[in-house]
């Protein structure tokens, strides 16, 4: 444990030694923990971290080691170590000791300070996460919304376009029935008519045929008249007498 606190030695809190080394307090808290692993010890009033000058030193040897950042605290762990068994402090504490320094009205002033202002620092991080919270349940609502809206455009959209289509498809549908139904009447028109002139061609050639059978008979007629009438007088008069 720890025995190094020297009389009328200033705590810091995690804040405090976050805006004097210009960091985050929570990589105050992660550097504060990378040494806790390494074996670096802190005050400590429960689970809050109680930063002295030497702590400060160890946060800062952290944050500017080009080395692995275990490597620098095992190295700062050792510094502690080599501190603490030399005795060489101004002054040596025991925990009662330390409970006793704690008496001291000074002493106890800077203690409560410190917890006060932890306490303030965890007041704005869990304000700054209910806040976050809110926000993050806005946005989500939010997202909520926007995907009922997209889904029901979509939704709408796509009924739309479906009626569109059969709207569509029922004006073609009635086009190419109106386009056929026109089509065969022209073509029964057309067949009306060559029906008509087939007749009108076949009256023509039977009127025709009987023309030239009926002049064909007259010309044969004429012809065996023509052989059959007697000439001269004696075989005219010999004609009529046999008829």
């Amino acid at each position: 444990m720890r025995h190094d606190i020297r009389p009328n030695e200033r705590a810091y809190s995690t804040k405090e030694v976050a805006e004097e080394v210009g960091l985050a307090t929570t990589t105050v808290r992660k550097y504060g923990q990378i040494l806790e692993r390494n074996g670096y010890e802190f005050f400590k009033d429960g689970d809050r971290r109680i930063f002295v000058r030497s702590d400060i030193e160890a946060i800062i040897a952290i944050r500017d080691t080009e080395n692995p950042k275990d490597d620098t605290a095992q190295e700062v762990m050792k510094k502690q170590k080599e501190r603490l068994d030399s005795g060489n402090e101004t002054s040596v504490t025991t925990p009662d000791t330390y409970d006793n320094s704690l008496q001291d009205p000074g002493q106890l002033k800077e203690l409560l300070k410190v917890l006060a202002n932890e306490l303030a620092a965890t007041n704005e991080m869990n304000t700054q996460l209910r806040n976050d919270v809110s926000h993050l349940k806005t946005a989500v609502s939010q997202l909520q919304q926007d995907h009922h809206a997209i889904s029901s455009g979509v939704g709408n959209f796509s009924q739309k376009t479906h009626t569109n289509m059969e709207k569509l498809m029922e004006q073609q549908k009635t086009q190419y029935e109106e386009l056929l139904e026109q089509e065969k009447e022209k073509s029964e028109f057309l067949l009306e008519e060559i029906r008509n002139m087939r007749e009108d061609q076949n009256k023509e050639w039977q009127l025709q045929s009987d023309f030239n059978k009926r002049l064909e008979e007259n010309v044969q007629k004429e012809q065996k008249e023509s052989i059959e009438k007697p000439k001269g007088f004696w075989a005219k008069l010999l004609f009529l007498l046999r008829n």
